[in-house]
């Protein structure tokens, strides 16, 4: 078992700026993926952003609305990932889910759907004020 907590959530004004962390703890050698995924009130969950460790390389791939404001990065050895945010938008509001799992797909379309995971974090809430 893996368990994940996340922590960093708030509430910020646009244009803000606040840093997500995931601490990961139990049987985390084969979290090859670690993921953030969002959910805003009456919507669904959507993909945000993966850190993709082949063994070898740390790889990464972007939802395209957070393209160039935010940044994940892992630090596989306190088995953390972050989630750095930037010019924050009110569209941004909602809990972010800290996700982890064993994928070895090549194709980034199964690092960005929910099931593909095996573990999730609580969540925290974003709040992004106009």
């Amino acid at each position: 078992q893996v368990q994940l907590v996340e922590s960093g959530g708030g509430l910020v004004q646009a244009g803000g700026s606040l840093r997500l962390s995931c601490a990961a703890s139990g049987r985390t050698v084969n979290n090859r993926a670690m993921a953030w995924f969002r959910q805003a009130p009456e919507k669904e969950r959507e993909f945000v952003a993966v850190a993709r460790w082949s063994g070898i390389v740390i790889s990464y791939n972007y939802a395209d609305s957070v393209k160039g404001r935010f940044t994940i990065s892992r630090d596989n050895a306190k088995n953390t990932v972050y989630l750095q945010m930037n010019s924050l938008k009110p569209e941004d509001t909602g809990v972010y889910y800290c996700a982890a799992g064993e994928i070895y797909y090549s194709s980034t379309f199964y690092y960005t759907k929910g099931p593909s995971y095996d573990y999730w974090g609580q969540g925290t809430q974003v709040t992004v004020s106009s």
